[in-house]
């Protein structure tokens, strides 16, 4: 299932002009940073490692200047941004979720350069409370320097406790949790929470159930048990 994905239109690197625009974007950013803000920071982490340092300085400029919605002159980053696609080749990147998990689709056809700046650009058409998360996503990715696997999603999220949200979590954390726990929800759960002694009680009873001292399956119970250490987490508040 495709949870986000973004359209990037770049020249071929013989080419003599260098240039970016964007295409399709299906880019949710709720609960922020929401799927969208997710898979920009994805390809900034992606990119990141190829970038040229001296294009850094610039880069971070661009971003506060889109952030606070400025006129950008271009170039930028030596890449001219348009509108127009005639011409310009196509790479697709988007954010899958398969059952529990979520995984990056990455396109490697163009420059770093281009997929950050396609990243950044698109975060900078989103609306100016929607934007700032999604910023601040990219910039977590540009800070990344490990696997583009669950750490970076959990990073990027700013999901605690589980390492990796499933993508119903992600989506809406309280209906999750109160699943999770054993409690029935309504078709809307609004400001629904139980009470605290009850959720303690349902937490130490799934735990049982889950663990392996308790006759839980031990494949997957390091996940099974942090899952329901941040539903707990969400339910209470903490």
């Amino acid at each position: 299932m495709i949870l986000a994905e973004l359209e990037v239109f770049h020249s071929r690197p013989i080419a003599p002009t260098r240039r970016v625009a964007l295409g399709h974007r299906a880019l949710p950013v709720h609960p922020a940073p929401g799927f969208g803000g997710v898979l920009l920071g994805g390809i900034a982490a992606h990119a990141v490692g190829g970038l040229d340092p001296d294009l850094l300085p610039d880069l971070h400029r661009l971003i506060v200047q889109l952030e606070e919605g400025r006129r950008i002159p271009q170039p930028r980053l030596r890449y001219r941004f348009q509108t127009d696609q005639v011409g310009l080749t196509r790479s697709r990147h988007r954010l899958l979720g398969d059952g529990e998990a979520m995984e990056f689709d990455l396109d490697d056809k163009g420059a770093p350069a281009q997929y950050v700046l396609g990243a950044v650009y698109a975060a900078g058409q989103l609306d100016p409370v929607e934007r700032r998360p999604v910023m601040s996503a990219i910039r977590k990715g540009l800070r990344w320097y490990g696997d583009l696997g669950p750490s970076l999603i959990a990073h990027l999220s700013g999901a605690q406790g589980a390492g990796a949200w499933s993508p119903s979590a992600f989506e809406d954390p309280l209906r999750w949790a109160l699943d999770l726990l054993g409690f029935t929800a309504a078709a809307d759960p609004g400001p629904f929470r139980p009470e605290r002694a009850d959720v303690q009680r349902r937490f130490r009873e799934r735990l049982r159930q889950a663990h392996p001292d308790h006759g839980g399956d031990t494949d997957g119970a390091a996940q099974r048990i942090a899952d329901l250490a941040e539903a707990r987490r969400i339910l209470l508040g903490a």
